[in-house]
């Protein structure tokens, strides 16, 4: 008998939580050096960033009970990272910096690397010797990346609760098969 309840919650282990650290440690950098102190967008970008992170700890862990709350929590994590990468448009756009096309050699560039990696420190080090310009559209690139992890875990959990159904469904089934198996004598 399979079990009702499989513990669920090893959000380290999901590159959707490691891009997302490494997109919070970006951010924070880059609020706290190209924003003048008492701006209130280094708070908005750092708690947009924050969320998008968190809610992936969040999520995981509760999914050990509840699909919804799971699937909730991840969709708040791609609506937080959504606004985030708004800032760092906007940010581009008014201070005369180019966000690079897609289609450009920066871009392929920046999309190589942020595939290859997830580590945190790696951004940390690297974005020292960066301008703004570049930060921003490494943010974004890593941005548009998370959101298709965040996409694909959302529907992989649909997914699997249309096979598996709920908690309450499995613990129905669950008890059933023991009554089942254990009949009173």
């Amino acid at each position: 008998m399979k079990p009702f309840i499989q513990l669920k919650g090893n959000y380290k282990s999901l590159i959707a939580y490691q891009k997302a650290e490494c997109i919070y440690d970006i951010t924070y950098y880059f609020a706290h050096k190209y924003f003048s102190k008492g701006d209130r967008t280094i708070d908005q970008m750092v708690q947009a960033a924050r969320s998008g992170k968190q809610n992936i700890v969040e999520g995981s862990s509760a999914a050990t009970t509840s699909s919804e709350t799971e699937i909730k929590l991840y969709n708040v994590a791609r609506a937080s990272l959504q606004e985030l990468l708004i800032d760092y448009e906007d940010y581009l756009r008014v201070n005369n910096c180019q966000q690079w096309d897609v289609n450009s050699d920066k871009a392929k560039r920046a999309r190589e690397a942020c595939t290859k990696h997830n580590d945190s420190t790696y951004y940390r080090n690297a974005i020292q010797k960066r301008s703004a310009e570049t930060i921003a559209n490494i943010a974004i690139t890593l941005i548009h990346q998370e959101d298709v992890f965040l996409r694909k875990m959302i529907e992989k959990r649909k997914n699997d609760f249309l096979k598996e159904g709920g908690i309450r469904e499995q613990m129905t089934a669950a008890r059933l098969e023991y009554k089942k198996n254990n009949p009173k004598k």
